[in-house]
């Protein structure tokens, strides 16, 4: 489980209360990332304009979104960031609290990482943890 640490470390778990809108609940949720340059602001603009262009795809599930853009564009290493807000965001009509960005330099690279963090958030009891927003305790679901 090492890996989930080394993918999604602490620093780039966030909780905030609520956001103003889905492209600033993403921008945030990218922040980590931007700010680190595993992502450019070509990938996050990408990120936003799929959305706009496709619909709420990314809304994989009750309150839960995996916001990515194309594989490698933008992307200088690859990595993920969390944000969970306590009060749901709308996204083109869905509802959402879990904002993950999965930044992926290829097609397939990031799928045998992105298969065990999504076994955390497939599980109904951690799921709920992520969901209830407590920081720390989501950390350690990740650790």
């Amino acid at each position: 489980m090492k890996v989930l640490n080394k993918l999604l470390p602490e620093n780039h778990i966030q909780v905030v209360e609520s956001m103003d809108g889905w492209e600033q609940a993403v921008t945030i949720a990218a922040s980590p990332l931007l700010e680190e340059g595993f992502i450019t602001t070509d990938y996050l603009k990408n990120m936003l304009e799929s959305v706009k262009k496709n619909g709420p795809y990314m809304v994989l599930t009750d309150y839960f979104a995996l916001m990515h853009a194309k594989p490698g564009i933008g992307v200088n290493q690859q990595g993920m960031s969390l944000l969970v807000t306590k009060h749901a965001v709308d996204l083109e009509g869905k509802a959402v609290k879990i904002f993950l960005v999965l930044a992926a330099k290829d097609n397939e690279s990031h799928l045998a990482s992105l298969q065990d963090i999504m076994k955390i958030f497939m599980d109904e009891q951690h799921y709920q943890v992520i969901l209830q927003g407590n920081r720390e305790k989501i950390i350690e679901l990740f650790k």
